[in-house]
């Protein structure tokens, strides 16, 4: 017996569950999802079978295909020969009938045998370009919420027979089922049976997501940074793979994961192998500059501003000295204001529609701050510090560790307005100790800084020409580490 609340009552609600091993029975069935507005149970009389099914998971071609037409004019003799292909599965455990019904098969009862019979057809979205991750050049095709089609796309990209799939599943009360995906042979076996051992160990009510699954798994859970990569896009996941790294992915979300992972991972990009090695090269260290300017800018500001005046170019002062006649509040409050009403921006464009939000972005961005600069509120030169910050946070390719810098930012800002330059080179300071203790699947988050690896930096702060990439990097601990046969 489990007990769950249920909202908005005040009594435990009971619910049974069959014993391990129970034979699955009619009465016991029903019982089980009866009140529920799909639940369908069709009889048949005149051959003694019960059909049982939930109606929102099943196609209308195999409703009508496997149970429909067998079994409307079917006597007994006619339903022992249906039931005896190989599409009739049968079971005798009450738990797997239950959990096959949710699924989207349907129950068939015959003489005190139970069979099941798939005719799923979940409702989901064709595979289509994802929205939150841009290709620039590359495969426009990007993950859905069927972990079977995106397990398809991901077979269809990777023809080996060293591809394995591993299904597992989480949750108390929604049972969701996990997929670890491998290259045997090139994927370290320790690093996958820890993934399956951290996930068999979770005890929760429903993880529905990818994003909700890694915080469980998660070595550090209380760090700010990401420490599993996230994407719903296959070349992405099929190059990691490749790699010898870990993916996994949820049913019910549109991106899968990918262990173990490196800080400077989050600034590369599947496009940066679309193009020449120079050109990503660049790319990649404008992200690098773009993540400095987004930490440190509005920080130095007020740093600035505050105490070290002596730093201003003589030709800047006047203007500086001009523009912050007017201004009411420190440097500090004045920068978290800036800083806050950005965010506040950033947030209202993210959650309107599509159309609107970017109007919200725009228009709202350009009337505030001129507003803000013609009221007194604020300084010009703020303005600019503040929009620079806001714009190089957009360079960097990964979402979740975007917003995690963003919000660093705010704790720079803070120590710079306290303790001047002293103040923003502890918080820096603070922030690489953090880095360098964070580790994920028992690796260093901060591979191939520190520990110092000069063959993985040529695929990490540089992207290599493809002939001088030749072995996989360190931090998979992979068998097998050459990757590259090729000479110029």
């Amino acid at each position: 017996m489990k007990h769950f609340f249920v909202a908005g009552e005040q009594e435990k609600t009971t619910v049974k569950e069959p014993e391990k091993n129970e034979h699955p029975s009619l009465e016991h069935t029903i019982r089980q999802f009866e009140n529920s507005m799909d639940f369908i149970h069709r009889t048949y009389p005149h051959c003694k079978v019960d059909v049982i099914y939930l109606a929102f998971l099943v196609g209308n071609d195999q409703l009508l295909q496997e149970i429909i037409q067998p079994f409307t004019d079917a006597d007994e003799e006619q339903v022992k020969t249906v039931l005896s292909r190989s599409q009739y599965v049968v079971v005798v455990d009450s738990k797997e009938c239950i959990k096959g019904i949710l699924n989207g098969k349907a129950a068939v009862f015959f003489r005190g045998s139970t069979y099941l019979v798939d005719i799923a057809k979940p409702p989901g979205r064709s595979i289509d370009q994802s929205e939150t991750e841009t290709v620039i050049s590359g495969p426009h095709d990007g993950f859905v919420e069927n972990i079977g089609q995106n397990l398809g796309v991901l077979r269809q990209r990777l023809k080996s027979s060293h591809l394995k799939f591993i299904k597992l599943e989480v949750g108390e009360v929604a049972k969701n089922v996990v997929v670890i995906a491998y290259i045997e042979g090139l994927a370290n076996q320790e690093i996958v049976d820890e993934l399956i051992r951290r996930i068999q160990r979770i005890e929760y009510n429903a993880v529905t997501d990818s994003n909700m699954l890694i915080q469980f798994i998660d070595e550090n859970p209380n760090s700010i940074f990401p420490q599993f990569m996230t994407t719903e896009r296959p070349d992405a996941i099929v190059s990691k793979l490749v790699a010898g790294r870990v993916a996994g992915f949820v049913d019910g979300s549109p991106s899968g994961f990918t262990c173990p992972t490196a800080f400077f991972d989050f600034f590369s990009s599947p496009d940066d192998y679309y193009q020449r090695w120079l050109i990503g090269t660049a790319l990649r260290f404008l992200r690098l500059i773009g993540f400095l300017i987004t930490i440190s800018f509005t920080a130095f500001y007020v740093s600035v501003t505050t105490y070290h005046y002596e730093m201003i170019p003589h030709t800047m002062l006047l203007n500086l000295t001009e523009s912050r006649a007017k201004v009411p509040f420190p440097p500090l409050l004045e920068a978290l204001l800036m800083e806050t009403t950005i965010e506040l921006l950033r947030e209202a464009g993210a959650r309107l529609p599509t159309k609107v939000g970017q109007t919200i972005g725009i228009v709202g961005g350009i009337v505030i701050g001129q507003a803000a600069v013609q009221a007194g509120f604020t300084s010009n030169i703020l303005i600019i510090a503040v929009a620079t910050s806001a714009i190089a946070s957009f360079v960097i390719p990964s979402y979740i560790m975007s917003a995690s810098i963003r919000l660093i930012r705010f704790g720079l800002i803070i120590m710079a307005g306290i303790l001047g330059n002293l103040g923003l080179l502890m918080a820096i300071g603070m922030v690489v100790i953090h880095l360098a203790g964070v580790t994920n699947m028992g690796t260093s988050y901060l591979t191939p800084l520190a520990p110092i690896n000069f063959k993985d930096m040529l695929d990490t702060y540089i992207r290599g020409p493809f002939w001088a990439l030749r072995s996989r990097p360190t931090i998979v601990k992979t068998p097998n580490k050459k990757i590259n046969k090729m000479r110029k």
